[in-house]
């Protein structure tokens, strides 16, 4: 019996669809691993700090002692402004973060307890913001603060600009 060599013939369908899913099974692994890095790249490199500017609040003769306003920064920021002495002084008034490290929820200055309040699961902030009671006070969570300045009888906070269209 003689052996002879099969000359190679055409591709068949088989053939085909085994290259095929080799090659869409290779581009998800890399696919895959390319995310991963891209996140694990992110994690270790984080972005630069965001550009911060002062913007106009509020004259200091129209913000009553014991009185807040809700204030919502270009980057969508909510925070809460509140005056709590009457010297006229940069230091009478605070800015705090109205999003609750907690669970997210809204924070609001209340006058008469000189506190801050998280409806949501009794959260307590004192004046300064630091978490005094309820779950943000467990896990030892505070309000982030906002710089002011008083310039000319005019309030300005210190937030990010990254939403503004340039």
């Amino acid at each position: 019996m003689s052996h002879e060599q099969v000359p190679p013939s055409e591709p068949t369908r088989r053939g085909f669809l085994g290259t095929f899913s080799n090659v869409g099974a290779a581009a998800g692994v890399a696919a895959a691993y390319g995310t991963l890095g891209a996140m694990a790249a992110r994690y270790l490199y984080p972005a630069s700090k965001r550009a911060l500017g002062w913007m106009y609040l509020a004259r200091e003769v129209d913000f009553a002692h014991g009185s807040s306003l809700s204030y919502r920064t270009p980057a969508g920021e909510r925070v809460t402004v509140a005056r709590q002495g009457s010297t006229k002084q940069v230091e009478d008034f605070v800015a705090l973060s109205s999003t609750c490290p907690h669970l997210g929820c809204q924070v609001h200055w209340e006058v008469a307890s000189k506190r801050f309040f998280c409806p949501c699961h009794n959260g307590v902030f004192d004046a300064s913001g630091k978490a005094t009671n309820g779950p943000p006070a467990d896990a030892g969570q505070s309000l982030g603060r906002y710089a002011l300045k008083l310039e000319a009888g005019l309030l300005y906070i210190e937030v990010p600009l990254e939403g503004l269209s340039s």
